[in-house]
């Protein structure tokens, strides 16, 4: 029995010419770097993380409280204890 994969392939002649139509190209040429590329060094960012909790009526004042202090929102999520109360995950960069 064939799969659902390669039953789809072979049905679909015309999505399959499509697909290799915007395929892009790579040849040694393509992939080759010039040679005056200049590899440049990216220093690491080191992270430090907080959380706090999102009182209703006071989000909007909690985040301008952290975010004026540099913390970047990284995600709002329920509190495992108490599912109705909200937990915000804060990010900064620490000083190099």
């Amino acid at each position: 029995m064939r799969s659902m994969r390669s039953l789809a392939l072979r049905a679909s002649p015309i999505a399959a010419a499509a697909a290799l139509a915007f395929s892009p190209v790579l040849t040694p040429q393509a992939v080759a770097a010039p040679a005056h590329a200049t590899v440049v060094a990216v220093p690491q960012v080191t992270w430090e993380y907080a959380t706090a909790p999102l009182l209703p009526g006071a989000t909007k004042q909690i985040l301008d409280f952290w975010g004026a202090d540099g913390w970047e929102l990284v995600q709002v999520v329920p509190n495992p204890a108490n599912p109705a109360q909200l937990v915000a995950y804060f990010k900064r960069a620490l000083p190099a």
